[in-house]
């Protein structure tokens, strides 16, 4: 890109008069290209380096390009092409022929770059395209305009990547939400969304935002994460893998509890993985992230109040209604709310093998924010009612962490074990001790098993599977 910069900017005119004669004074009707209509930019860009320079008459040539794009551009045949690639397509030659137009001496390499960022802009997300097909890319986080920054394994990177100003941002932002009915302004300055393939999108502009618009992007893979994956990224030992599988299949109710980023979508999806295709699944999320494998799933997905505050539908909504649904299995994306009341009570009336997530930090803490969502409520409970109707409804809770070298590991398989006194009982059957950092900063470390046999090892007999003693007593995690 830095050549084609470097064309554009030796096709400005000079400031003086050592331009030599115009096309005018030699006869000639002067062209419609970007040397003749960037004579305004230059004062516009005076005092600027030349790199800066170079950035801006580029970002000019390019929403020129786009702005003739959309004036060409017949919106009713459009419409009436089947596929994206077509669709594609057709706007790209329209594209080419726009720059034709501009006369400017570019390589076809450096017309397909700049065509392929005017598509971007015309279709998808402008700049951000690229990081969007790179498959390393976990989030990408717009800090404004000018500050772009990426997740590739935990770890946080700045881009180069930027957009030309606020304006050109909320344009970006109104595409992504306008796809699914929403909307983003000052009155609602907050929305949650969803791309194409899935991703996560929030956002939050001025006056909620100081330094402009907010844009946060968490990615999914194309193709999910297996179990297999896990094991062979560290995340969890084979003998947890196998106890955990086995414990979907034998319809225990799971709860995986984490802090912001540590993979609890990312397991639910696997574990969700291990149900039998026969069931009948609903999924109840807020924003839909769970990508399951079988064929009988329903998803349901809570939706905002509109502009008059009418219409909101809560996931608690969503809860009670897929009581009446017949499901086999509820799995709940995030339990932040007083649906955690309704969630256990149908956890405790014969829906076993429900899954779901909860932001904590600990597997006694995930006990405690329970409690709280479940008064959120507003119905007269006890202290110890709630703790009773806890300890009945769960049977483990699945502890991930992102550790400080960007890895994400379970550190803790816990079984609630019942009530002693007002307190709820646990047993860690298999945990993740760290051991250090390696000079790299690398964390080692290596999961271990307890030697503790399962509290409700009676569950798994009853759904005819057996458990290996050996997936107790071994440490076949090994140092990672």
């Amino acid at each position: 890109m830095s050549k084609l910069r470097q064309l554009l900017l030796q096709q400005e005119p000079l400031p003086d008069d050592r331009q030599g004669p115009s096309v005018e004074e030699k006869g000639g009707e002067k062209p419609q290209s970007a040397v003749s209509s960037s004579l305004s930019l230059w004062s516009a860009l005076a005092g600027q380096k030349p790199e800066q320079h170079a950035d801006s008459t580029y970002q000019a040539l390019k929403s020129r390009i786009h702005s003739r794009l959309v004036e060409n551009l017949d919106i009713t045949a459009l419409m009436q092409i089947e596929g994206s690639e077509a669709l594609e397509s057709a706007v790209r030659n329209t594209v080419q022929h726009l720059l034709a137009d501009e006369r400017l001496p570019l390589s076809p390499d450096e017309r397909e770059s700049l065509a392929r960022d005017v598509l971007h802009e015309t279709l998808g997300l402008g700049p951000l395209e690229p990081l969007l097909s790179d498959p390393d890319v976990n989030d990408i986080l717009v800090n404004g305009a000018g500050s772009v920054w990426v997740d590739r394994d935990g770890k946080l990177t700045a881009t180069s990547v930027h957009f030309k100003d606020d304006r050109h941002l909320m344009h970006i932002i109104n595409r992504v939400v306008s796809r699914i009915g929403r909307r983003i302004d000052e009155s609602s300055p907050i929305v949650d969304a969803r791309l194409p393939d899935g991703s996560r999108v929030n956002a939050i502009i001025p006056p909620l935002s100081l330094d402009g618009p907010i844009l946060s992007i968490r990615r999914f893979r194309p193709n999910p994460f297996t179990m297999e994956d896990l094991v062979g990224r560290g995340t969890l030992s084979r003998q947890m893998a196998e106890f955990l599988e086995t414990s979907v299949r034998a319809r225990l109710n799971i709860l995986v509890s984490g802090g912001t980023s540590a993979g609890k979508t990312t397991l639910l999806n696997v574990l969700s993985a291990c149900i039998s295709g026969a069931e009948r699944i609903i999924t109840i999320e807020d924003t839909s992230e769970l990508r399951l494998q079988q064929r009988h799933v329903v998803r349901l997905e809570s939706r905002p109040a509109n502009v008059e505050g009418r219409g909101m539908v809560s996931q608690r909504d969503l809860v009670k209604n897929a009581l009446r649904m017949r499901p086999d299995r509820i799995l709940v994306g995030e339990v932040r709310g007083p649906e955690a009341l309704d969630m256990l009570q149908a956890m405790n009336t014969g829906h076993e093998g429900s899954l779901t997530t909860l932001h904590a930090n600990s597997p006694r803490d995930a006990l405690s924010r329970l409690e709280t969502l479940v008064l959120l409520a507003g119905v007269e409970l006890s202290q110890r009612s709630i703790r009773e109707q806890i300890a009945s409804a769960f049977d483990l809770i699945v502890q991930v962490k992102r550790l400080s070298d960007g890895t994400r590991r379970i550190v803790s398989v816990s079984e609630l074990t019942g009530l002693q006194g007002d307190t709820i009982t646990m047993q860690e059957l298999f945990s993740f001790e760290q051991e250090g950092l390696d000079r790299s900063g690398k964390v080692l470390g290596m999961h271990r098993a307890h030697n503790l046999r399962p509290y409700y090892e009676s569950k798994f007999a009853d759904a005819g599977l057996r458990l290996d003693t050996a997936m107790f007593t071994s440490d076949e995690g090994g140092p990672l």
